[in-house]
């Protein structure tokens, strides 16, 4: 017996560099289970990332379609970078086509800041959302359509080298400690301001709680819970859903 669309259930996945997350959604993005993870394997290639997502799904509730946030650039479902679990390994990877065949399901993958993106904003003027974790993600929404996607991440912000993903990632939390990562988010945050002009700047990811200064009142924290909800709007057409996905992306 087929599912109606109501009834459709989304796998929704969040590739990050310690963990993957997943959980069942509804079409309204509704969690119909706990999330559960597995931890990142080592090496992150395609295929033992595809047998950690297999294993953590086995006892899954039935689902009808997959969706992934996956840590790199993405066009098309083909992954072109992926900074923190090694470019080498899945730079030209069909990510889309390998775990589609390897879960029978139809499946899509954006990048994880952009299914966050889609999770979280209103679909009013211009949303940026970023996330803070191994590395830093960024995505830009007009009206609620994903704007072609940006990898601010290894643009630099510092002496001409220094890329934000250097500058204000997990290894640099690690390495300088809280207080002076805080003073260096304060600067990120002001570049963005005066760059984007954001009507909101929605903050998501692991050390999102590990800003200790007062936010503008038009930036939010957001969590991993409503960022997830993206992956039933990967899903959704501008029809069912106020919050529109149009995956656009840069001319070849």
């Amino acid at each position: 017996m087929k599912s109606t669309p109501s009834q459709v259930k989304i796998l929704s996945i969040d590739i990050g560099g310690s963990h993957i997350k997943a959980t069942i959604l509804n079409k309204k993005g509704e969690l119909k289970m706990d999330y559960d993870k597995v931890v990142t394997p080592a090496p992150a290639s395609p295929e033992n990332v595809i047998k950690s997502i297999k294993s953590l799904v086995k006892d899954f509730p039935a689902y009808d379609k997959v969706s992934v946030g996956f840590p790199g650039y993405v066009k098309n479902g083909v992954i072109k970078t992926a900074p923190n679990l090694d470019t080498k390994l899945w730079a030209g990877v069909d990510f889309s086509k390998k775990l589609g065949e390897a879960l029978g399901k139809p499946t899509q993958v954006v990048n994880d800041a952009d299914m966050q993106g889609l999770g979280v904003v209103s679909g009013k003027g211009l949303e940026m959302v970023v996330t803070l974790g191994t590395g830093f993600g960024t995505a830009l929404l007009l009206d609620g359509h994903l704007l072609p996607h940006l990898e601010l991440a290894h643009h630099p912000i510092k002496d001409g080298s220094t890329t934000y993903d250097k500058y204000i990632g997990e290894k640099a939390l690690e390495k300088e400690g809280r207080e002076k990562w805080n003073k260096r988010m304060q600067k990120v945050f002001k570049v963005l301001k005066t760059v984007f002009n954001y009507d909101t700047l929605y903050i998501g990811g692991g050390n999102s709680d590990k800003l200790t200064f007062k936010l503008d009142k038009n930036m939010k924290i957001v969590t991993n819970a409503d960022g997830i909800k993206g992956g039933s709007r990967l899903w959704t057409t501008d029809d069912e859903n106020t919050t529109k996905r149009a995956l656009s992306t840069p001319t070849k």
